[in-house]
């Protein structure tokens, strides 16, 4: 589906730059300055979407501070009016790629990430910019805590196994598997925009957190 243009986003994520963050990249290290509880953990995640998990995880984890970093402007500022709506101050967000959270993330700066239905990346000859490769669980693991934590979501099952494998041969500890989430019945799970979607179809979800060592 083709993304409609918004011309009127750039002056409205500077309106609030409060909670889209201008210069991220001089942030890094320094993330927690930008929240009211700056000794609070922090989360991030990576492809915020329309922003329906991340403000719901702000409103329900006032203890925790999250960023969400979003590459598409036009669905950002989708995000961008979620939290405003939520009424939350502990999150903010990035329009930018993130290629390597290195650039933007101190050494052992976060304590968890999260992937919601990140792009499957089918082909085999895609296999490198799937998220739970290798070359990313290496940059996971640098900004992270010891002992940091990731959460997968996804409706794709052939993403899932691999990422399993991945996690797995990555020397990480696989601490929940779920292959049915809603089946579940989770009363803390958020659900993203895809995931209604998805689960209203009769998909089911599929859900695990690995631990690094």
């Amino acid at each position: 589906m083709r993304l409609r243009n918004k011309p009127w986003a750039d002056d409205y994520m500077r309106e609030h730059d409060h909670i889209v963050v201008q210069e991220p990249f001089k942030m890094l290290g320094k993330w927690s300055e930008l929240f009211k509880n700056p000794k609070a953990p922090l989360h991030l995640e990576i492809g915020s979407g329309k922003g329906q998990f991340i403000a719901g995880m702000g409103k329900q984890h006032t203890d925790i501070n999250f960023v969400g970093i979003e590459l598409v402007k036009s669905v950002i500022v989708g995000a961008l009016k979620k939290v405003l709506d939520a009424d939350v101050d502990n999150v903010r967000l990035v329009n930018e790629d993130a290629q390597d959270l290195r650039e933007l993330f101190g050494e052992n700066e976060i304590d968890h990430i999260y992937l919601n239905f990140s792009d499957p990346w089918p082909k085999n000859r895609h296999e490198k910019r799937r998220l739970t490769y290798h070359t990313f669980l290496d940059q996971y693991k640098k900004v992270l805590v010891p002992g940091g934590e990731i959460t997968l979501k996804t409706d794709n099952k052939g993403l899932f196994e691999y990422s399993l494998v991945s996690f797995s041969q990555y020397g990480m500890i696989l601490e929940d598997v779920s292959v049915d989430l809603h089946a579940d019945e989770d009363p803390l799970n958020v659900p993203t925009e895809y995931e209604e979607k998805f689960s209203a179809k009769g998909q089911p979800i599929y859900r695990c957190r690995a631990r690094f060592n």
